[in-house]
């Protein structure tokens, strides 16, 4: 018999060959993958009902179930329908691996004798449950399970596009429900011919082992026949022969980790995302359980929380795999916060109580921050990670960079204080992984699934070859998809050490840190914020989550403030340490990158409202508590209490209320972090302070108010309205830097003269923005007020429009000045390079300043975040009109107010920084229930105008419950010696981190009522301070 012939040569054609013959569109009525089911079945019953409400699997089951058959349709969106599935299996299956083959819209959770078993979702390619890896003779044939089908999708439910708010009327369809038998030998060769498709597409025709590859495949569907299985071993030793081809000691490292990143809320509201996490996470344990190699990371305090109260059985065996190192609670973090909103304190708490549960429920704290999703990176995070015992830190969001590419992969990063921290960047730039060859042609029926390809990106990709030689592979679907799948872990192992490819092995986070650290001298540094350059509409978006988030920010603040004083001045008073901590995870909560950031879906924001309503609903009630205590025994006759939060003293105009409902105002002085009795109404004209008295004027030939004070400012006259010192902008939402930029014009409706002078110069406008949209301003001026304040309530109905206020300044700089958390930090103000004009809108805090030598203009605000300020121009953004994913973002009446402060000198010298703390910390009145103080009292003061005392609030620890924490930082970026005094009974001082870990060496003196505590520029410290006990 004459000897075969090769065939001839041809890439396209070979190629075309091996992708059909493992294609699931074409010829699988004879290709290998048409026989990776073999025999099924029906299910035996199938019942089903409908319900609105998200049941416990107890209360679901008890429910009226009636007939169901595939191709029914269930919904509304948002509702649950639950599916009752009798199954008998054929005794004809025995010693077969049998699956539940179930496919339908929407996301399902598989029930097990009462028990969660995994989760379904078609677009995390689950779409079976293994019944059983092998059926045995004594097994049961009958059972019943129970799938409860969320009605919407993984990313929602958005009518015609993903980010299109959700269609409410959307319906869903059961499309599959059968056993079937599955051929695990045929999906190990699948696994095989995929892999060596991606080789060989991957390397490119350039390349010697991409040939290989190709040539085995060939060779593969050469020998193997999908009818006849004895073939099978014939093609894998082929494949085995490959993949057992070793590379050298050179090659790349991936460290592929189990992830499954979950949006604690974003097209869905958090009660969808509770379901969502288990249905997740008891994949990841049959994955687990099945894999004793595989290691599942897992971030977000708060998820486990709600799988704790939950789903209490599925929780525990999380615990279980934890003491195994399988599963690996990372990030350390409540929730993954947006890195930029959040004030400092509150980065503090995410930390603080993400850290103690951890610490809590796994026994470790967390080595790593882990942020992969978020909208940028403030450059006081070093600072705050190092602070709470974390040094490693991994994300890739800037991969999303729509102008310049970030030049890194693994590097150090220098936070605001010169903290460092090692950062990497997956160089896949994906944190779910899933093996997508968009280079295939899924039109050809090729493989739509290979994680070569994704292998390869992650080394050619890397920016950083040469100086590390590790990286991450996180894999696995997201947002409820499931997570790895059991084919990712076959596919990841056969790539073990495969000559040509990087070297892949399942690790865990610690093992590429450590790997990384140990080339970390020669890493680049990046000193600074890790800026995104994208989204820069979710500073401004949702301008009532905002609000909601600065203010309740406050109200915590000043609780635990007076709840620490009342503490320490009284025998009988109970911290509220239980409400403050409930209170702080919801606010926590409400900082997911996607809530505060406003890029959610309506349903979130209005659960985000009611929980900033509950803060300042219960956050009151404390704090009038914690004044009714704090000022018990002491003399005096009933009235009002006037209590100043903030570290130094303040002479301001306050509207005190009189019996009969109206506010009489008072120029009131009180001492820092103190309080100072109301003074009683004045019954004859008071005589004017040295100060100069304020005065508002109308010009009769226009409309146009002038603001007057301070002679020695330059001579500086503000035209409020009417001139060209101040405009209003609209602009397009979505339109580049600066363009179609479209003034205001309208003349205002009515100008009024609201107080003519003395204590307060005020007056009122209203502006018709649009035919949909008005404006109503009034703007008010208090003696000796450093800044004019415009307080602002805007009727807004309008479509893809921002509002924005602009206020050009006779002044040049090449920078201006954004505050961020614990300190500021410069942008330019030029558009030189495109590092520069990408920022073309910046998020800031409370305050922006734009000065040269001598003299300089600030912004002030009290709940806004989106900023500008390009050449002369200071711009701060005010509302937006998106239309997805919430059709009703921003629509509706808005409060707000900024404030314009010209000084002489630098802003630090002019007071910039305690004036908008101020502007957000307004002095308190408050009833006192009994006799109210007659005299002024502090608590504390500083002797550095620098140092800012953030936080006064007790301790975390159980045995500290006489313990305070005072949280200082330096405000100016300098270094400096700062005294604090107080007196209060303080019986030791002593330095700690920011988990309130105490600092072996960090005693301080404590003297004549005082310490001396020493900063360098923005650097952040904390104290413990040991209250005396009681006296009895």
């Amino acid at each position: 018999m004459a000897a075969a012939v090769p065939a001839l040569k041809h890439w396209r054609t070979a190629l075309e060959r091996v992708e059909k013959f493992v294609s699931p569109l074409y010829f699988t009525d004879c290709n290998l993958r048409g026989r990776l089911f073999g025999q099924r079945h029906p299910v035996a019953a199938l019942s089903s009902f409908l319900t609105p409400e998200r049941l416990r699997y107890q209360d679901a089951v008890q429910q009226d179930f009636r007939p169901a058959q595939v191709g029914d349709r269930f919904g509304p969106t948002w509702w649950t329908c639950w599916f009752r599935v009798e199954l008998i299996i054929p005794e004809a299956w025995i010693g077969q691996e049998i699956h539940l083959c179930w496919e339908s819209d929407g996301e399902g959770l598989v029930w097990r004798d009462g028990e969660p078993v995994q989760g379904l979702t078609t677009e995390g390619e689950k779409n079976s449950y293994i019944l059983t890896n092998r059926l045995g003779e004594g097994d049961p044939r009958s059972l019943t399970l129970y799938v409860e089908v969320a009605c919407s999708g993984l990313l929602g439910a958005g009518k015609g596009t993903m980010i299109a708010p959700p269609d409410p009327e959307k319906m869903f369809q059961l499309k599959r429900a059968e056993l079937a038998v599955f051929h695990r030998d045929i999906h190990l060769l699948l696994v095989d011919l995929e892999l060596l498709l991606g080789i060989a597409k991957g390397l490119g025709k350039d390349n010697q082992r991409s040939f290989q590859a190709l040539y085995t495949a060939n060779q593969m569907v050469n020998v193997c026949d999908p009818a006849r299985p004895e073939t099978f071993p014939v093609a894998q030793a082929l494949a085995s022969h490959f993949f057992g081809q070793r590379g050298g000691d050179s090659q790349h490292t991936l460290h592929a980790m189990g992830h499954c990143h979950i949006d604690t809320a974003w097209l869905w509201p958090f009660k969808e995302t509770v379901r969502k996490c288990a249905r997740s996470w008891v994949t990841a344990v049959k994955l687990m359980e099945q894999n004793a190699d595989f290691i599942f990371v897992c971030s977000q305090a708060q998820q486990l929380e709600w799988v704790k109260s939950h789903y209490p059985s599925l929780y525990a065996q999380l615990q279980e795999f934890a003491c195994r190192g399988q599963f690996v609670p990372v990030g350390g973090t409540w929730v993954e916060m947006d890195g930029n909103l959040p004030s400092g304190e509150a980065m503090v708490r995410q930390f603080l109580q993400g850290q103690r549960f951890f610490l809590q429920e796994f026994g470790k704290l967390c080595s790593e921050f882990w942020l992969p999703d978020t909208f940028g990176y403030s450059a006081q995070l070093p600072q705050i990670m190092r602070g709470c015992g974390i040094t490693r830190f991994l994300t890739q969001k800037l991969s999303w960079n729509l102008v310049n590419s970030f030049p890194h992969h693994t590097f150090l990063w220098e936070g605001l204080d010169g903290s460092p921290v090692l950062v990497h960047f997956p160089p896949g730039d994906s944190y779910g992984m899933q093996g997508n060859v968009e280079e295939g042609h899924p039109g050809l029926g090729g493989p739509t699934h290979c994680p070569s390809f994704q292998v390869l990106k992650t080394v050619t990709n890397n920016q950083d070859k040469g100086r590390a030689n590790h990286s991450a592979f996180l894999f696995g679907f997201g947002d409820g998809g499931g997570g790895p799948t059991q084919t990712m872990l076959d596919r990841l192992r056969r790539l073990d050490h495969t000559d040509g490819l990087p070297r892949v092995q399942l690790s865990s986070p610690d093992q590429l840190f450590q790997a990384l650290e140990s080339d970390q001298g020669k890493l680049c540094t990046w000193v600074g914020e890790l800026f995104l350059e994208l989204h820069n509409g979710t500073y401004t978006t949702h301008a009532q989550i905002k609000k909601g988030n600065r203010e309740c920010e406050r109200i915590l603040h000043d609780v635990e403030l007076l709840s620490s004083l009342a503490l320490a001045r009284g025998t009988h008073f109970l911290y509220p340490a239980a409400q403050l901590q409930h209170l702080w995870r919801l606010l926590l909560l409400n900082q997911f990158h996607d809530v505060v950031t406003g890029s959610c879906i309506q349903l979130v924001a209005e659960d985000a409202m009611k929980h900033y309503e509950d803060i300042r609903s219960h956050g009151n009630t404390l704090l009038s508590a914690a004044a009714g205590a704090l000022c018990a025994g002491e003399p005096g006759p009933k009235g009002l209490l006037v209590v100043n939060t903030l570290p130094w003293k303040r002479t301001e105009v306050l509207a005190l209320p009189n019996p009969g409902g109206a506010q009489t105002l008072a120029l009131v002085t009180v001492p820092s972090i103190g309080y100072a009795p109301a003074p009683p109404a004045p019954t004859s004209p008071q005589p004017l302070l040295p100060q100069q008295p304020v005065s508002v004027m109308q010009e009769v030939r226009r409309p146009l108010l002038r603001v007057l004070w301070g002679t020695s400012l330059h001579g500086i006259c503000w035209a409020v309205l009417g001139g060209q010192e101040v405009r209003i902008q609209a602009i397009l939402a979505q339109c580049p830097p600066l363009s179609h930029r479209k003034p205001v014009l309208a003349q205002a409706g009515t100008l009024a003269v609201g107080s003519e002078g003395g204590l307060r110069g005020s007056a009122w406008f209203l502006l018709q923005i649009s035919p949909s949209s008005r404006l109503s301003q009034e703007v008010v001026l208090d003696i000796g007020c450093p800044y004019v304040r415009f307080h602002t309530e805007v009727y807004w109905h309008e479509a893809h429009k921002f509002l924005k206020v602009e206020f050009p300044a006779r002044v040049r700089s090449p920078q201006a000045t954004y505050e961020i958390q614990f300190g500021h930090l410069q942008r330019p103000t030029h558009y030189n390079t495109s590092w520069d004009w990408a920022r073309f809108e910046v998020w800031t805090h409370r305050w922006m300043d734009l000065s040269e030598h001598g003299f300089g203009l600030a912004l002030l605000n009290d709940c806004k975040y989106g900023a500008s300020v390009r050449g002369n121009i200071l711009s701060l953004s005010l509302l937006r009109a998106p239309k997805a994913p919430d059709a009703t973002a921003d629509m509706g009446c808005h409060k707000f107010t900024y404030a314009l402060m010209p000084h002489e000198g630098s802003f630090q010298d002019a007071g910039v920084i305690p004036a908008a703390y101020s502007l957000n910390f307004p002095l308190l009145v408050l009833p006192a229930p009994g006799p109210a103080p007659t005299t002024a009292w502090s608590a504390f003061s500083l002797s550095s105008p620098a140092v800012v005392l953030e936080t006064i609030k007790q301790a975390e620890t159980i045995t500290q419950k006489r313990t305070l924490v005072l949280r200082l930082y330096e405000a100016h970026g300098s270094h400096v010696n700062c005294w604090v005094h107080t007196s209060l009974p303080v019986q030791e001082a002593v330095l700690c981190d920011l988990l309130e870990r105490r600092d072996p060496a960090g005693h301080l003196p404590f003297q004549d009522s005082r310490l001396k505590v020493t900063f360098s520029p923005f650097q952040v410290r904390s104290l413990l301070l040991v209250l005396q006990p009681p006296s009895t």
